[in-house]
């Protein structure tokens, strides 16, 4: 049906398809073509020519390329890394606990990244329990990368390196965190699940060991307090994320944590945009003066 606007093939131009006009808009750089295509993408998304979840990851792919690693990364205080003098039977607890696939092994201190160990390296030593073990023959290298490292050439320098996980440094060459090829890709395609992530569909509230639950971020803060007997208000905010991120003042990372009361909040899932889960647990006592122990008759 010809509506009486002359076609591409009338001009003497072929006929360019939708990913063809994005393809090409992807090769500018200024601003305003970023602009444009944004626009582009939504009009896509009104006109139904793409859905809602391709709409974000094409916004992620974007958002990514304006990003540095210094943005996502882990924090050096909240690395969970493997000391190198410390034995097999020393670090294995943690290893199963924290259910991570690597870790960075350090020397004296953390800006003295040794290498890298792969849990599934300590298999062989586990069924011998730790006979002839020697963590400097299991050590892959550390990959370090400066922390302006944009987050979409390093997730192409990770695919091309086959390499999962980087050291981020600061201009003086310290360690200032790290980050994985999981924590660019979330940025574009949202959180990612694996088999060790709690399961969070059947329930806001999980119990996952005594004293200890995980809680969806969204949880509504008046089904909070009834589980907990807390007495958090919720005349200003309405989810337990809501209330928490109040009181962090930003968006936090995975592994940051607060206390509320005697509540102690830790970040299990978080990204660039969203608070997802957190856990709960007992705050540890504040110790007591020397005062109060002799008013308390201690």
């Amino acid at each position: 049906m010809n509506d009486g606007r002359p076609s591409s093939a009338e001009n003497g131009e072929p006929r360019r398809s939708w990913l063809e006009r994005l393809g090409q808009a992807l090769q500018g750089n200024e601003p305003k073509v970023k602009e444009d295509l944004l626009e582009l993408m939504r009009d896509a998304y009104q006109r139904r020519l793409i859905d809602g979840d391709v709409l974000d990851m094409l916004e992620g792919v974007l958002a990514v390329s304006d990003m540095h690693a210094r943005d996502i990364m882990i924090p050096r205080s909240q690395m969970v890394v493997v000391e190198r003098d410390q034995s097999l039977t020393e670090f294995l607890p943690m290893i199963i606990e924290e259910a991570h696939s690597r870790f960075p092994v350090i020397g004296d201190s953390r800006d003295e990244v040794l290498g890298i160990l792969l849990a599934k390296d300590l298999l062989p030593f586990v069924a011998k329990n730790g006979e002839e073990f020697d963590i400097r023959e299991v050590l892959r290298p550390a990959v370090f990368v400066p922390e302006s490292k944009r987050l979409n050439v390093l997730l192409r320098e990770f695919r091309t390196s086959r390499n999962h996980m980087a050291l981020v440094v600061d201009e003086y060459g310290g360690v200032a965190g790290m980050i994985t090829i999981e924590d660019v890709m979330e940025q574009i395609v949202g959180e990612i699940e694996d088999e060790h992530d709690v399961d969070e569909e059947d329930t806001d509230i999980q119990q996952i060991a005594k004293g200890r639950h995980t809680v969806r971020s969204l949880t509504s803060i008046e089904d909070f307090n009834e589980h907990f007997g807390t007495r958090f208000p919720d005349e200003e905010f309405d989810t337990i994320g809501g209330l928490l991120l109040s009181y962090f003042g930003h968006m936090p990372k995975r592994g940051e944590s607060l206390d509320i009361g005697d509540i102690h909040f830790k970040v299990l899932r978080a990204d660039s945009r969203r608070l997802h889960l957190v856990e709960v647990s007992k705050a540890a006592p504040l110790p007591q003066s020397a005062d109060a122990d002799a008013e308390g008759g201690v």
